[in-house]
């Protein structure tokens, strides 16, 4: 499955916006849907995207308390393995998927 990067979902605004409480709401919030939503297979790649874009935005907010600033530039980071770790096992399994399927469809010799 393919990721419409361009999708509004993964677009956060690059200055924060003047709101910063509200994007740390917002963050907290999607946060707290990706653990409630994580399955067996991992988390879900789009959520986990929006949730590192938030948090590097929040971390690049001049007007933002420096222990804050840090703790969310460190977050942003794991989120970002977090995507990629969960990309890599996607792809995993759509390799095997489609291995899968080539040995169901295949003809069999007789």
């Amino acid at each position: 499955m393919a990721i419409d990067y361009s999708n509004p979902i993964f677009l956060a605004p690059s200055h924060g916006g003047h709101n910063p409480e509200l994007m740390l709401s917002a963050v907290l919030h999607l946060m707290s849907h990706y653990t409630a939503g994580r399955d067996d297979a991992g988390g879900c790649v789009k959520l986990a995207s929006v949730i590192e874009r938030h948090l590097k935005a929040l971390a690049s907010l001049p007007d933002l308390a420096p222990v804050l600033s840090a703790t969310c530039a460190q977050l942003s980071e794991q989120w970002a393995g977090e995507v990629e770790r969960n990309m890599h096992e996607q792809d995993k399994t759509n390799f095997l998927r489609r291995i899968m399927a080539r040995a169901r469809t295949a003809p069999s010799v007789a």
